[in-house]
């Protein structure tokens, strides 16, 4: 901890020449495009969804939205990620299946990740949409004649969102880390296939590293959500 405290993380045993802290600054930033574009797909897909199916509540387009969220729930990415790379890349030949030199390879693992959150997201939007709606104060802008989208986006939708900030803080941690099955199925050379491959071969050094860097960003991230939710919310006090 003393070492790690001060940017130290000592030797690694499979790379002699290089140290534990070169190794995960030099794949992190993949991990960290791969988790930024998979919480992007995950956020627009997933407050879209939640917004549609709280606007026409226990309609066709509600009940399709939250099924396709419970199946997107009940795919694991490990699951999810061959049925992609089958399709879209061995069948249709739009992406590539492996590798990350082109604008194509990154496509395939940001979906396989942003489609599991995006079922998440989805769920918790609908939620706190349904919940903001039936407020006394959005039934005060609907009598004053403010349009649904004014409704939507100028009243409802900061307090609505509130239950997504909250599950960004573990969510955002949960992506950049859990990216480990993604980045092995679709030859991904970030910081997730390194502690694999570093866990393989007993690298002790690689693997205790790592752990403390995701633990640093777990913390980090869920510090964030909480000034974020501060911000959404002026009953909470940062004290």
């Amino acid at each position: 901890m003393k070492g790690y405290l001060k940017g130290d993380l000592g030797p690694d045993y499979k790379y002699p020449n290089r140290s534990v802290q070169e190794l995960i600054l030099g794949a992190f930033p993949v991990s960290l495009e791969l988790g930024c574009l998979a919480l992007a797909i995950a956020l627009a897909i997933g407050i879209t969804a939640g917004l549609i199916a709280a606007i026409r509540q226990n309609s066709l387009l509600d009940y399709s939205a939250m099924s396709l969220s419970m199946i997107g729930i009940c795919l694991p990415t490990f699951v999810m990620g061959p049925l992609l790379a089958l399709v879209f890349a061995i069948h249709l030949h739009w992406f590539n299946a492996s590798g990350w030199d082109f604008a194509r390879d990154r496509v395939l693992p940001a979906m396989t990740l942003g489609f599991y959150y995006a079922a998440y997201v989805a769920r918790l939007t609908r939620g706190g949409m349904l919940d903001i709606l039936s407020q006394d104060f959005i039934r005060t802008a609907r009598a004053k004649g403010a349009s649904t989208a004014q409704i939507l986006f100028k009243h409802a939708l900061r307090g609505g969102i509130a239950p997504v900030v909250s599950f960004l803080g573990p969510a955002a941690a949960g992506i950049i880390t859990g990216s480990f099955v993604v980045e092995t199925i679709f030859d991904v050379p970030g910081l997730g296939r390194f502690f694999i491959t570093s866990a393989f071969n007993r690298d002790y050094t690689l693997v205790l590293g790592t752990v403390l860097f995701y633990a640093t960003l777990i913390v980090f991230f869920n510090l964030a959500v909480d000034i974020v939710q501060v911000w959404l919310n002026p009953k909470l006090k940062l004290e």
